[in-house]
C-alpha cells in the first residue's frame, strides 16, 4: 500500500515533521497524535512502565497512501485508515470498539471467554471472531490467516515474542498503554486513539467529553458532604494483604468520591503488600470495605482466612464487591468496562459511601457482598 524509499537508519529528529500540529489531550500522557496535510502520526510514549522507547506510526487513508513515500524504518508501522479488520488483546480494548460502533471489525481475540460485551459475544457465537489462544502466546498462525490491518497489543515489558513475529510479518502492532496512566480520566481518554484509527475522532471526542462531564459532576457532588467514611480495600492471599497504594487510580477514585481511604498517603507502583496485623490495627473499625479481592461472598471470605471476620465491616455487613457483576461467560464486567467508564465506577462508590447523594442511582459494578 505504501512505498518506502531508501534504506536510511531511523532518525528520531526527522520522524515528526516541524509543521506537524499536535492534537490536545486533556488527561492522557501515554500517547500523542500529530496531524499533517495528508496523514497523522501516532506516538505511543508509554507502552508499559519504565519503557525505554516510544513507538511511532503513520495513520493515512488509502487514497494518499498510494502516492506517499516514507523513509524506510522511520516508523514502527504504516496504518491505512479507516481500518477494516482489527485484533485487540485485552478486554479493556473492547468498550472503545463498542462505543464507536465498530465492534464488527474485530476478527480475533486471545481468550474470547473473558469477553462480557453482549454485542461482541454475539459475534463470537456466530464465528465472526476467532479465538487466538493466550495473550502471552498468541496463535500467530490463525492471526496471520486473519490478516488484520492492525493488532492492538498489551505488554508489560515488550517481551511478547508473538507480537514480534506479527510485526515482522508486516502487520502493525500498536501497544496500548492505557493501563499505565495515573488517573481514571487519563485511562478513559485512550478511546481517542481508537477514534483516529477508524477516522472517528470527532465521535471519540464526544464520547470522552460525556464521560468526563459525568465524572466531574459526580466528583463535585461528593464534595458537598462533610461525612467521609473510612474505607478498607483488598484482602489476604497466602498471609499477605494486597490493597491499592495511595497513588493508584483506585485510590484516586476513592479520593474523588470524598472518602477516607486509610492508605491514601502511601506511594509507589503496584499494590501494597502488608501483613494482617498492620491492616487490622488501622482498619479494624473501617466503615466500609470495598472490593475484597476476588472473594464472592462472606462465606468464601471467611473460609479463605478467619481473620477477615474480625473487621467491623464484616461484622456489620458493609462489604461491596465488583466480582459478582459478570458477563454471560463469567468475565468480571469491571475489568472490561471500568477503565473506559470511570464515571460509573465513581458514582458507584459515591452511592455506597454517601447514600444520601445520587438517590435514584443504582450501582453498576459494585454490589453488596452476598
Amino acid at each position: 500500500m505504501c512505498l518506502f524509499s531508501c534504506k536510511e537508519k531511523k532518525d528520531p529528529k526527522n520522524i515528526i515533521p516541524v509543521n506537524a500540529k499536535k492534537i490536545d489531550l486533556k488527561h492522557a500522557k501515554g500517547f500523542e497524535i500529530f496531524t499533517l496535510n495528508n496523514y497523522k502520526i501516532l506516538e505511543i510514549k508509554t507502552p508499559w512502565p519504565e519503557a525505554k522507547q516510544s513507538y511511532k506510526y503513520v495513520l493515512i487513508d488509502k487514497k494518499h497512501a498510494a502516492k506517499t513515500t516514507f523513509l524506510k524504518d522511520a516508523y514502527d508501522g504504516i496504518i491505512v485508515t479507516p481500518i477494516k479488520k482489527i485484533v485487540v488483546t485485552s478486554t479493556t480494548h473492547i468498550p472503545a470498539l463498542e462505543l464507536l460502533n465498530v465492534e464488527t471489525t474485530l476478527v480475533g481475540f486471545p481468550g474470547t471467554n473473558y469477553i462480557s460485551s453482549k454485542s461482541v459475544r454475539a459475534l463470537i457465537n456466530n464465528g465472526s471472531i476467532r479465538d487466538l489462544g493466550k495473550n502471552e502466546v498468541l496463535n500467530t498462525e490463525v492471526l496471520l490467516e486473519l490478516n488484520p490491518d492492525v493488532v492492538v497489543g498489551f505488554g508489560i515489558d515488550g517481551g511478547n515474542r508473538s507480537l514480534e513475529t506479527i510485526k515482522k510479518s508486516g502487520i502493525p502492532v500498536v501497544f496500548n498503554g492505557d493501563w499505565v496512566e495515573s488517573s481514571p480520566l487519563a485511562k478513559a481518554e485512550w478511546i481517542k486513539l481508537f477514534g483516529h484509527l477508524y477516522n472517528k475522532a470527532d465521535k471519540a471526542d464526544s464520547i470522552f467529553s460525556h464521560i468526563e462531564k459525568n465524572y466531574t459532576e459526580a466528583k463535585k457532588l461528593a464534595r458537598n458532604t462533610t461525612q467521609k467514611p473510612t474505607v478498607l480495600s483488598g484482602a489476604m492471599h497466602n498471609d499477605i494483604w494486597y490493597l491499592p497504594n495511595g497513588t493508584s487510580t483506585e485510590a484516586q477514585l476513592l479520593k474523588d468520591a470524598n472518602v477516607n481511604y486509610l492508605w491514601s498517603e502511601t506511594e509507589g507502583s503496584g499494590s501494597l503488600k502488608l501483613n494482617f496485623e498492620s491492616v487490622f490495627v488501622k482498619a479494624k473499625n473501617a466503615d466500609i470495605w470495598l472490593n475484597p479481592s476476588n472473594y464472592s461472598s462472606y462465606a468464601t471470605l471467611k473460609n479463605a482466612n478467619e481473620n477477615h471476620t474480625m473487621f467491623n465491616a464484616f461484622k456489620y455487613k458493609n462489604i461491596y464487591t465488583i466480582s459478582n457483576t459478570k458477563g454471560a461467560s463469567g468475565g468480571v464486567l469491571y475489568f472490561e468496562l471500568g477503565m473506559t467508564r470511570p464515571d460509573l465506577a465513581l458514582k458507584d462508590i459515591i452511592k455506597i459511601c454517601h447514600p444520601e447523594l445520587l438517590k435514584n442511582y443504582t450501582p453498576y459494578f459494585f454490589k453488596p457482598l452476598p
